[in-house]
């Protein structure tokens, strides 16, 4: 059996290899490093692939978040919603633009931001959402654009980790994640499922207005050279960067699907287990589900019921087995965002979480032997074989 890896980069890059070493070699000789005709190339093609009618490359997907804030208008003291289960990027621009951060909980089935708990944060102070499409599946958009629309609230989709998953609407509409709401942003940090081969970022929005201020944020608030009418930042996307995603944008339907093919195959395996319960998707019932369409398994993660979660991870570890916990420590228990306003008995489901989460190797390269022996580890040590 092949070395089992968490995201394998690697076997990835070989089915890409001439493209890639062609483009990068194209990249050297032309000189075009920063702004070049890569960048505008794969911001078109990734625009179309989306369905979006404005991409703008940044430099990572942090920066993505920041920059479509910044895009809005916000003003310190505005209060923004976000889910307290998360990577600490989503609330860590909040806080940097002086903003307000409002943590609320997540839902024990999706690991979205739960509905009702937006509901209940909201004051003359919100001015956003920020729904995080967590581990690959999209956040309930119904639900988050209704209370929007109610309140007069932007939204702001967090889709580092759902890039290709698409969201079906109650109408039967469907569009992808990271284009609902006011302004999206994606990462496209190595190990996501469209990563380039250092950091790079995109916002998105259909908003011409919104993306042409943006335009301006990301290059020092310059839309001519030397002449700066926005405050801005430096978050550019370099040419390399773009070859490598040019390469792989065309793949990105027959990454999910492999992710989402390793994902039914898991789940088959683990049908059944009593400790074990396995992602579940926005609706059980829907035809979307059945297509795995609401989620492309940027992570394929386990709730470990029977208390035994860290036993399992050093046990994994010691088969050789990596895996990942995301999150050990929510952000409201985070000693740089900790805050009087948060009461415990606010936040039970992701307190839960924390102690049962446990994230298995996916990417496009896993076999079915692989899957087998993971599998069949983690049953064996659950069931105390």
């Amino acid at each position: 059996m092949k070395k089992i890896q968490m995201v394998d980069l690697k076997g990835q890059y070989q089915e890409i290899k001439e493209q890639v070493n062609s483009g990068i070699t194209s990249v050297l000789d032309n000189s075009a490093y920063i702004n070049g005709p890569e960048v505008h190339a794969f911001q078109a093609e990734l625009e179309k692939y989306l369905g979006v009618n404005h991409v703008i490359p940044c430099a990572n997907g942090t920066d993505a978040l920041q920059i479509a804030m910044m895009g809005l208008g916000l003003k310190p003291g505005d209060e923004v919603i976000t889910a307290d289960f998360t990577f600490a990027a989503t609330v860590e621009v909040i806080a940097v633009l002086q903003l307000t951060p409002v943590l609320v909980d997540v839902d024990p089935d999706t690991f979205n931001i739960n509905i009702e708990a937006i509901e209940r944060a909201i004051t003359p102070k919100t001015k956003a959402i920020v729904p995080v499409h967590l581990f690959g599946q999209c956040a309930n958009m119904d639900a988050v654009l209704e209370i929007a629309e109610k309140n007069k609230l932007f939204v702001i989709e967090d889709n580092a980790q759902a890039i290709g998953a698409s969201h079906t609407f109650e109408d039967g509409s469907q569009k992808k994640a990271g284009t609902m709401g006011h302004v999206g942003s994606t990462s496209f940090f190595p190990s996501k499922n469209l990563g380039c081969y250092g950091d790079g970022g995109a916002i998105f929005t259909n908003d011409d207005d919104l993306a042409h201020t943006i335009r301006g944020i990301v290059n020092h608030g310059m839309y001519r050279r030397y002449y700066h009418d926005v405050v801005g930042v430096n978050s550019r996307l370099d040419s390399i960067q773009a070859v490598v995603l040019r390469a792989k944008l065309p793949l990105l339907d027959l990454y999910c699907e492999k992710r989402r093919a390793a994902a039914r195959k898991y789940s088959k395996a683990f049908e059944g287990q009593e400790h074990i319960v396995v992602p579940k998707m926005i609706d059980e019932s829907s035809e979307d589900n059945q297509n795995y369409a609401c989620h492309v398994f940027h992570q394929y993660t386990l709730k470990i019921t029977n208390g035994k979660r860290d036993e399992l991870a050093a046990y994994l570890q010691s088969k050789e087995i990596p895996h990942g916990v995301y999150y050990p420590v929510p952000l409201h228990l985070q000693e740089a965002y900790k805050d009087v306003r948060y009461k415990e008995e606010d936040f039970p489901t992701t307190n839960q979480l924390v102690k049962e989460v446990i994230s298995l190797p996916m990417h496009t390269e896993l076999d079915d032997e692989q899957i087998n022996y993971i599998t069949e580890t983690v049953i064996g040590f659950v069931n105390g074989k």
